[in-house]
């Protein structure tokens, strides 16, 4: 019993600190429109950005990525919604803790933030790792969400190009030397509260993406409506986008001269860009903003 009493102690302490860290950020950022807050859901403390007002909507980074990566877009979207950039487990400034990196559980504490957050049929927009952590959220959680936009973010790992499969088939614990030389590895020095952990979150991301997965039947059941975004150049193949669509109900008919028989999803693929580059193109926002504006 006396650990009951501990671990109620210890949870006391950890409210406490939540509401420093909160109050803390939030005296940071008195001067901008911007507010930098933790939040304690399924024992991490997940680091989250909110600007603008409006209908929420969800921004959830790729892999390796924190809040940081979807900035480009953000400043477009936070004039029409409530934007809520989120940093997933052991990204950014969200400490890893003993579990592993899994979309399933990623989109579990999604929707415990949503709920933390008393937030009400909000819009999601994710990219690669974050795109199937959304795909996941409308799979597990649809009541939670309105509309949904996965950017970049295949429905099963086939739908990589085979010598991209290749290369991730190589990725392991020594990866973390080599990737120390990119921008992906200064950018987690800077706001990753335990640095020291970097070669442990490449090991977890080596597993990740090297598991097999098809989530087609789960797919074909989504009653959301869902924008697919791809870039012309990107790593999940474009025959790929077009069998996603299809099990969304899209690219199945004519919608007719009136437009009266177009469904609820669309697919829309952004020239000039590829999978390492496309959060960061202008026309991003133009193709999601409409999209979640059409009633």
């Amino acid at each position: 019993m006396a650990g009951c009493g501990d671990s109620q102690q210890k949870s006391a302490t950890e409210n406490k600190n939540d509401t420093a860290s909160r109050n803390s950020l939030a005296e940071d950022n008195r001067s901008t429109d911007t507010i930098k807050a933790y939040a304690s859901v399924n024992g991490l403390k997940i680091y989250y950005e909110i600007t603008g007002t409006g209908q929420p909507l969800i921004l959830l980074h790729g892999g390796f990525g924190n809040t940081e990566m979807f900035m480009p877009a953000r400043a477009a979207l936070a004039k029409n919604y409530k934007v809520i950039a989120v940093d997933l487990q052991g990204h950014g400034r969200t400490a890893d803790i003993d579990r592993p990196i899994v979309p399933d559980s990623m989109a579990n504490d999604i929707a415990a933030l949503i709920k933390e957050l008393n937030l009400e049929k909000t819009n999601i927009v994710g990219y690669s790792l974050g795109g199937m952590v959304a795909l996941r959220l409308a799979i597990q959680h649809p009541e939670l969400l309105q509309k949904v936009v996965l950017v970049s973010c295949p429905f099963k790992r086939k739908g990589w190009f085979p010598d991209l499969l290749a290369q991730q088939d190589q990725m392991g614990p020594a990866s973390a030397e080599a990737m120390k030389q990119s921008p992906l590895y200064q950018s987690y020095l800077k706001l990753a509260p335990k640095p020291e952990d970097w070669t442990k979150l490449v090991t977890k991301m080596a597993v990740a993406i090297k598991k097999d997965y098809d989530w087609s039947k789960e797919v074909a059941a989504i009653k959301l409506p869902v924008l697919l975004v791809s870039a012309d150049a990107d790593g999940v193949m474009p025959g790929h986008m077009v069998e996603f669509f299809k099990l969304l109900g899209g690219g199945l008919k004519d919608a007719g001269w009136d437009g009266s028989g177009r469904p609820a999803s669309q697919l829309a693929i952004i020239p000039n860009h590829t999978h390492y580059d496309i959060y960061m193109a202008p026309t991003l926002p133009e193709v999601i903003i409409p999209f979640l504006n059409k009633k």
